[in-house]
């Protein structure tokens, strides 16, 4: 009992210090890959290829002043931020992040905790995560927080709607909402990955992360064309950079689901092992979620709620219902 305590904790220290690391690397990629489609040089001053702006970054938030504008409920303005980054850490504790393997005769699983309702904590750890700019946007006493943090809740929650309904019709073909058992399901090869026969379901997965996580071009919680950051004006330092630590954190957490869920997860490709093999399809998403930031303009907030009622909740349910009838008739 004690050595898988001491297992769970190292694994949930290892987790959080790797993916708050990743993350403000990615910070640094995104710009890297940004700067190359728009033809610019990106962070080249702070270290070789300006690697070290990460660091710079790093010691500016921690440095700048933690201001608490006056009016504001200081507790509930000052916990906010560490809902949002608690959630998306704790959101990963059922992902197999890789194939299970041996260390001086010991068998190592890098998953936190397999529950078997791996999915469905994912998304309801997932949901629980819009307090952080709810409760911080209502907390600031600023009408153009509270703006923000009502634009932010209609649309993580419309969103969540989607995500939860796509995921339906892979679970019943699954029969498991385990992302292991997920994932073992699509051994064997290519062939037998979830995206070829749930294409829609990973379509629409995939656009209703992109609204969760606030990426362009559905990004209208906070973005770079107002001049107010939403949810987020009335933040400064490392407060600040704690709700954008868990969005990377979510984003590479979503690519990691995606590919458990869609692409085979850590299932050998070919030649290539299991580990490095999910490896590559995480980064693809990620440089996916780069790419769609550089090539598409945002939208509007009507435009987005019409897509997600009119379009994909339709779709979704739609989806569910053929694939129902298509496992009924398996079963018969």
């Amino acid at each position: 009992m004690l050595v898988y305590v001491i297992e769970t904790l190292v694994k949930i220290l290892l987790v959080v210090l790797i993916f708050s690391a990743l993350g403000g690397f990615t910070t640094y990629i995104e710009r890297k890959v940004l700067a190359f489609f728009q033809r610019r040089l990106g962070p080249t001053m702070v270290g070789p290829f300006g690697v070290l702006q990460i660091l710079a970054d790093g010691i500016k938030l921690f440095t700048k002043e933690d201001i608490v504008p006056s009016g504001a409920n200081p507790i509930i303005f000052r916990i906010a931020p560490a809902i949002t980054a608690a959630t998306a850490f704790i959101a990963m504790a059922p992902i197999p992040f890789f194939p299970e393997f041996e260390v001086f005769g010991m068998t190592i699983q890098p998953i936190i905790s397999d529950i078997n309702v791996g999915i469905l904590f994912v998304l309801g750890v997932g949901a629980a995560g819009l307090y952080g700019p709810l409760l911080g946007g209502i907390s600031a006493n600023s009408k153009y927080s509270l703006l923000g943090a009502a634009r932010a809740t209609i649309q993580l929650l419309s969103f969540e709607v989607v995500s939860g309904l796509s995921l339906l019709a892979p679970i019943m073909l699954v029969g498991s909402l385990s992302l292991i058992d997920i994932n073992n399901y699509q051994g064997g090869g290519i062939g037998n990955w979830l995206i070829f026969s749930q294409p829609l379901a990973f379509l629409l997965f995939l656009i209703a992360g992109y609204a969760e996580l606030n990426r362009t071009p559905f990004d209208l919680l906070e973005h770079e064309a107002e001049i107010v950051a939403g949810y987020a004006t009335e933040y400064s330092g490392m407060r600040w950079g704690m709700f954008f630590i868990g969005e990377y954190a979510n984003m590479i957490a979503l690519s990691f689901i995606v590919s458990l869920l869609f692409l085979g997860g850590f299932n050998p490709l070919w030649f290539i092992p299991g580990g490095i093999a999910i490896i590559l399809k995480v980064m693809f998403f990620i440089f996916l979620f780069m790419w769609a930031r550089a090539a598409y303009p945002h939208i509007r907030p009507d435009q987005l709620m019409g897509l997600c009622w009119r379009v994909l909740f339709p779709l979704a349910l739609l989806n569910v219902l053929i694939t129902g009838f298509v496992v009924l008739g398996g079963g018969l």
